[in-house]
């Protein structure tokens, strides 16, 4: 089946399997490799992508059903002015690792702030979805804690 959607604020249109899932679409047919496969399970967050405002894990999320929705990746969020000031204040805090987990935090927390999110408590719980085993979370709290002084 032939799907079309906004991606990245262009238009694309491909062919996929009705069992296909956005993921893997994304990174094997349209080549988006800031999507990273974790679990596939949507228990890790490493797949979110923002779709129609919100962020969602790809790995769920059926490529049949986005038909003329839009989907921001990681790759999007991260030329924005947005996203370049949350990666600022992850690299000064030492928020980032391995940096396998980062683009699924990247988009979370815009997609957050966009939203709207403007306290430490708020972003916490948006980032319940999201794993990372390498930093035990308190610098990419620092991180966060400095970005949303900032949009204050």
């Amino acid at each position: 089946m032939r799907v079309s959607f906004r991606l990245n604020g262009s238009v694309v249109e491909v062919d996929v399997e009705p069992h296909e899932t956005l993921l893997n679409v994304l990174r094997d047919r349209l080549k988006i490799k800031s999507v990273k496969y974790g679990c596939g399970i949507g228990e890790c967050g490493a797949c979110t992508v923002i779709l129609d405002g919100r962020p969602v894990t790809s790995c769920l999320v059926l490529a049949a059903k986005v038909g003329g929705s839009e989907v921001l990746t990681p790759d999007y969020v991260a030329r924005t002015e947005l996203g370049r000031r949350i990666v600022d204040a992850m690299l000064e805090e030492g928020a980032i690792q391995c940096g396998y987990c980062t683009p699924g935090f990247l988009t979370t927390i815009y997609a957050a702030i966009i939203r709207g999110v403007r306290d430490a408590d708020s972003m916490r719980r948006a980032l319940l979805g999201n794993l990372c085993r390498c930093t035990g979370y308190v610098n990419i709290m620092k991180a966060v804690k400095r970005l949303l002084e900032d949009v204050r």
